[in-house]
Order: C-alpha cells, then structure tokens, then sequence
C-alpha cells in the first residue's frame, strides 16, 4: 500500500498537469485503491491447501521464520491529522503533504493571498499565495520566466544554443524576490532593457548573454520581443483620462466646467523577427485615437555577425529619441514636444547603418539618410503641402554613443519599474536638413545617469537657420524617482525653447512667423496598479509662452491637471 501511495501522490515528480486534475487524480486513485482492499475483504474464503513438496526439498523454515519475525513488528499507527503543515511530510499517512492536506486548509500558513506567486518555492507550496483562486502550476505566474517546477519532464525552452546563452542556470529564488531582481546581478551587465538590443544577435554588453539568454532581456518586463519566442508579439496601450484645464477655470467665471474624459491613448505594435532572416526585428507601430494611423515602421537586419546592422524605417528617428519610444515609456505621459518639434520634422523614408566602434560595446555609432516631399504630420506616408512649394526634403546625420559607466540605449525605458544599474553615458549626434521652406544644421546631445532608483536625463539641441539668420535651441532636463520599486514612481521636468532673432531675406514667404518661446514644467506621481501592466498617473502640467504680438488675444499661460489611467500588455 505504501508503494501505490508513493505511485499516486508521491510529489518527486514536478508535471506540467495543473493542480486541479492533479487532485482530482489523487481522489480516483485513492478510491481505486479503497476499492481493491474491499474486494479482498469481502471475497468468500478459499480452503487452505497443503503445500505440496517437491521430491528432495526441504521444508521452508528458514523462509517461515523470517516472516514470523517480520509480522511480528509492531508497526507505527500514523497521526490521525497533519499535525505540522510546514515540514514536507505527510504524517497522518493519508498521502497528501502540508497545505494539499484538507486538515492543513485553515492553517494561517496555508492561507491565500498577500504574495506573489513567482518562483519555485510559491508554485509548488500548494498555496495560493496571490489570492487569485488559481494554485501553484494552475497560476499563469508560475508559467513565467525562470520559474521550472512547473515544467515537468519536457525539455525546458530556455535560451540554449539558439541565442548564445548556454544553459540555462538560474540563481535560486527565494522570499520575496523574483526574476526581475536579478537583472543587473550574478553577472549581468544590465546592458540590454529594449526590444532592438535583445533581437539583434548580438551580446551588447559582454556579460556573456546574449538576445534573450540576457537577465534584462528575459526578466524586464518592458520588454516584449522575448516574451514569446520566436514568433511575433502583439502589444497594447490603452489609456483613458481626464483633463481639466485650470487656466482657463481661473480665468473664466462661467458656470461650465472646463474639462474633459476620453481615451487619450490607443497605441498597437506587432514587432518579432523577420521570417527566415536571423537576428533581424521589425516593429509596426499604430495610433488609433482619433483615426487608424501608421506612425512607426522599422526594419532590420545584421550585416555579418559583428554587431553592425543595417535598417530601413520611416524616417522619423533623428537624433531626439522622443518620437520612437513608445507611448507606455513616457515618465511625463506625453513627450516634450518643444524638444524637437523645431528640429524633427520627419521624412518619407529613411536608411540607416550601426554597430560597434572598434568592436567595442562602449562606443557605438548611426548613421543615416532621409528622404521625402512636403510636409510629413508624423504617420507613414502621410505628408501635405502649404503651397505649390514641393520642393525634395532630406536629412543625413550621424550619433556617437558614449558609454563612460553601464551601457545605455537610446531605446531604453525612462520607466523605472524596478531599480537599475549604475549607468553614466551620453549621446552625441549632428545633421543637416533640407526641408520645403529651410535649410539648417543642428547638433544634439543627450546625458543619462541613473543609479538604482533614481533617473536623471538632460538633453539639449540647436539648429542654425541659414535662410533666416536664427539660432533656435531646446533644452529639457527630466528626473525619476522610484519611491517603492513595483510600486510608486515620481517624475517632473522643466524645459525652454528658445526661438532666437528671425530674419527671412526680402521676397520670401510673408506667412513665415517667428516661432515663440516657450518654458515648461511637469510633475507626475505614478502608482503600478497591477506589476507593470496597470498604471495609474496624476500629472499637473504648466507652460508660460511668449505674448504672439500678431494675436495678443492668445493665452500665455497654459496649466492643467490630468488623470490617466493605463494599460499596457
């Protein structure tokens, strides 16, 4: 009996069957048995039949003694109970361990909820720690990353020879850690946190993993390329908010209320890899708020097996990393817009070429070209003109990457969730554009630093106006604060434009106007409602802009106060 015990509800062997069948299989198996052990009960006696012996062998007696002695033993009575529900045993021998046994079921060790469900030592405690009426290998947490006793006997899918990560060993988990506490330890450069780096075959941090083998490629969970292996991911962003603008609530004594409650964002993104194409990612990103509209495409793929790469996108990634970030990255939910509309006016469409210096993770550059018509309003294919000027548009410019501390891309998330890795680095780029009524050079610089919970970003960038004589700069410094890592997130920014003298040459345009300048600040409070997924932000806003002496009616102080409420899978 003992042994079909251990058959039936011996726990030796993690399967991937979920709990409930599992038990469900220990109920049957056990009335099985009950039903066997009746049968022999209740079966009509057999006469005992003189053994009959063979000619010239001698009597069992031997054999006889050893059973005499043996059931002579007396043998140990189990507990009527589980009296400990805690230690791995099972003593009232019923074959159901600690918190599986219904004794165990009000124990306040076995109670649910109050903790996460993600790592070996939750998903195999037959307790549901999340409270979300799913238990162990039935929670969809204890299917995540890192997490194997939930695998059964299958071969584990791990991140092997396919992206250069070897075995798969894991540091063991305990408490209340998770595998997102291991990016940035136990060897990991905390080098790789963005869809681009962890699809291009390359280990850009040189700690040895590569793509999705890497902790931050795995584990960070803004990262959505390497959530479903190999085949292609689809995204959501969804938010809904209320604004109420409380400038012109000061202003006006009427008796309407100056706001308003809509979806604010609506942002799909199919990205993976290219079919038949190795380390190369394509990424489509669409806006649906207002009308279905196309407003990133970027395709890439590597050039050899050094870490270089050639793309074609849609032409608006310059040197200003604030258009290509998708709108879930946004510490100040929406970027600043005076930071490079100015310098950033988009193209049709645009090529560029990357990699290492030297072979070297701490340098690396871009390079680009772009072209185009008329005036591009940020959607693919999507342009218009002012005028019977169609006159060709292009840009060509280069970045350097300069990583002094860490490793830092320009894709990465401002979005603390959990804390990060020293990192100082900075991004220095410069262009020349040709757009339908100007012509200028500019020059950007970006500056990151951030050590655990705490961001700062400053950015700068000028352009000088040949036709008309200006220099025009933009400038935004931003800072995050993660208060409770996975929970609370505080951000604000300040920043200026500065439009500078405007001099057009006699005969040009008569509705070209001096841009105004402009200062800015925010302040945002973040609350993670659910892990990284749900979030819910408070952002008071305040801008103070030069009085338009051509409309002196304008407002020259703009405040509001938005609530927002996301999510993001």
């Amino acid at each position: 009996m003992a042994t079909i015990q251990a058959l039936l509800f011996g726990r030796e062997l993690r399967s991937p069957v979920p709990i409930g069948v599992q038990r469900a299989g220990a109920i049957v198996g056990g009335g099985l048995v009950l039903l066997a052990a009746t049968s022999l009960l209740l079966a009509p006696p057999v006469a005992a039949q003189p053994p009959v012996a063979e000619e010239g062998a001698q009597p069992p007696a031997a054999e006889e003694a050893v059973l005499g002695a043996a059931s002579s033993e007396p043998l140990e009575a189990p507990a009527a109970t589980e009296t400990v529900c805690d230690d791995g045993e099972d003593q009232d021998g019923d074959g159901m361990i600690d918190c599986a046994d219904a004794d165990c079921f009000e124990v306040a060790v076995c109670a649910a909820g109050g903790r996460e469900e993600r790592n070996d030592e939750r998903c195999s405690d037959w307790v549901d720690n999340d409270g979300d009426a799913a238990v162990d290998c039935d929670d969809q947490d204890c299917q995540g990353p890192g997490i194997t006793v939930c695998e059964g006997s299958l071969p584990s899918e791990g991140h092997g020879a396919a992206t250069g990560g070897g075995e798969d060993e894991l540091p063991e988990l305990s408490g209340d850690m998770t595998v997102e506490d291991l990016i940035g330890q136990h060897g990991d450069a905390d080098g790789e946190r963005n869809d681009f780096l962890c699809a291009d075959g390359i280990d850009n941090d040189g700690d040895g993993r590569t793509d999705c083998a890497d902790f931050g490629c795995r584990f960070d969970p803004q990262v959505s390329v390497c959530a479903g292996r190999p085949s292609f991911r689809f995204s959501v962003v969804a938010g809904v908010g209320a604004q109420l603008d409380v400038q012109e609530l000061m202003d006006d004594t009427g008796l309407y209320l100056p706001a308003d409650i809509r979806f604010t964002r609506l942002q799909l993104r199919v990205l993976g890899p290219i079919p038949l194409v190795e380390n190369s990612f394509f990424l489509l990103s669409l806006r649906m708020e207002r009308s279905p509209r196309l407003t990133f495409a970027h395709f890439q793929i590597p050039l050899g097996d050094t870490g270089h790469y050639i793309a074609v996108n849609s032409g608006s990634g310059g040197l200003s990393s604030g258009l290509i970030i998708s709108t879930s990255k946004q510490p100040l939910l929406d970027p600043a817009y005076y930071l490079f509309n100015a310098f950033e006016q988009g193209n049709g469409a645009a090529l560029e070429v990357g990699g290492p210096v030297f072979g070297s993770s701490l340098l690396r550059y871009r390079a680009f070209v772009a072209g185009g018509s008329g005036y591009f309003n940020g959607n693919v294919g999507g342009r218009f003109f002012r005028s019977d000027t169609q006159n060709f548009t292009y840009s060509v410019g280069a970045q350097l990457a300069v990583n002094l501390i860490g490793h830092f891309d320009r894709f990465d998330s401002p979005m603390l969730f959990t804390p990060g890795s020293l990192t100082l680095a900075t991004l220095i780029g410069a262009k020349y554009d040709q757009r339908p009524r100007e012509r200028y050079p500019a020059a950007n610089m970006l500056g990151v630093f951030m050590y655990r919970s705490f961001l700062v970003r400053a950015e700068i960038y000028t352009k000088r106006e040949i036709d008309f004589g200006a220099w025009q700069t933009a400038w935004n410094l931003q800072t995050s604060i993660l208060l409770l890592p996975r929970r609370l997130l505080l951000a604000a920014d300040v920043g200026q434009f500065v439009a500078g003298d405007f001099e057009p040459p006699d005969g040009f345009d008569a509705d070209l106007r001096r841009p105004l300048d402009e200062l800015q600040w925010r302040v945002a409070m973040h609350l993670y409602w659910y892990r990284n997924i749900g979030l819910l932000s408070l952002l008071y806003a305040e801008r103070h802009i030069e009085e338009n002496v051509d409309r002196p009616t304008d407002r020259t102080v703009e405040r509001s106060l938005r609530l927002e409420a996301q999510f993001r899978f």
